[in-house]
């Protein structure tokens, strides 16, 4: 049977309303059972404690657990592409992080894009790394270890969570506008590197406040600058490095994804949710104690923000000439 026109735009019309009044009543009812939500380090990182605090939230706010599974390796690519070829119905989340950006030009042969497969939900927050020296280094400023590292070129040992991680990415732009020679020491990770900067096996390590903050605050390291445009609220009286090298800028960032096709109703559920988190005051004091800022606003912000980061680290990674191990 032939339909004629008005009444079949009239059904298409009615089926394209269910459809949507179906998607909002998933979204209503979402979440249903656990979230699993997929951190690609291991546990007490910087990583690891942004989603374990919005983990919580979400939990009390949702009713249901989003339950925090750490799988380290590759430089968080493990983690990633298990989102990746997860299903896209909301219930498995990736924490996103500045070595997702880093990671698209590290890497020649990823079996995933990540601007393509992972869509972004919400930002957590921005942390400043700080440039630390061990406290024999004889240099206080930045522009005094600038003239110290001139005077001892290939002396100076700096520390990284491993090739190509932010730490290192970091130091690299450090070193290539300050035109300073430095022997990149690389680490499993970011706590044995801060365990010998400590012991002195190195000279300086560009590493997160959420990491660091205590030690240098009881003194057992130096902090020359924190990396970020803007001077840290969590030290004031610390300089930013573009105060001496104009135009340095570098900063871990947190934020949330989930396997591309996934419901726009869902991501903006869980972007709403986020953000009321972000503005919970005992949250943001939480932020504010790691040297953290609140990264808010809509899911297309945050990936505007992953797509001018991996661009940017990109120019760095090639111009240095990093390869993943």
């Amino acid at each position: 049977m032939k339909l004629p026109r008005r009444k079949f735009l009239h059904l298409a019309a009615g089926a394209a309303a269910l459809s949507g009044v179906a998607r909002f009543a998933f979204a209503q009812a979402y979440p249903s059972r656990p979230v699993r939500w997929i951190v690609g380090y291991a546990a007490g990182g910087g990583n690891d404690i942004a989603a374990r605090l919005m983990g919580q939230w979400l939990t009390e706010r949702l009713g249901q657990q989003f339950v925090i599974e750490n799988r380290p390796g590759a430089n968080s690519n493990i983690g990633t592409e298990a989102v990746v070829r997860a299903p896209p119905d909301g219930y498995t989340l990736l924490l996103v992080s500045a070595a997702n950006a880093i990671n698209a030009a590290l890497y020649d042969n990823l079996n995933f894009n990540f601007i393509r497969d992972i869509a972004p939900v919400a930002g957590l927050m921005r942390v400043p790394s700080a440039m630390m020296v061990h406290p024999s280094v004889p240099a206080k400023t930045v522009p005094e270890f600038i003239a110290y590292a001139k005077a001892n070129p290939g002396k100076i040992n700096m520390g990284s969570g491993g090739v190509g991680s932010p730490s290192h990415v970091f130091g690299e732009l450090f070193r290539m506008m300050a035109d300073v020679s430095m022997v990149h020491v690389p680490y499993r990770g970011i706590a044995p590197a801060l365990t010998d900067l400590i012991a002195g096996q190195l000279q300086v390590y560009f590493g997160a406040l959420t990491s660091s903050i205590e030690y240098i605050k009881a003194g057992r390291l130096r902090a020359l600058a924190v990396t970020t445009a803007k001077r840290s609220a969590a030290l004031p009286d610390l300089p930013t490095v573009g105060e001496f090298l104009p135009g340095y800028e570098a900063s871990q960032w947190y934020g949330v994804g989930v396997p591309k096709n996934t419901p726009v109703e869902i991501v903006d559920k869980l972007n709403n949710e986020i953000d009321a988190g972000l503005a919970d005051s005992k949250i943001k004091a939480r932020l504010a104690d790691l040297g953290g800022t609140p990264l808010t606003g809509p899911a297309a912000n945050f990936g505007a923000l992953i797509a001018d980061e991996t661009e940017k680290w990109g120019k760095v990674v090639k111009s240095v000439g990093i390869k993943a191990d």
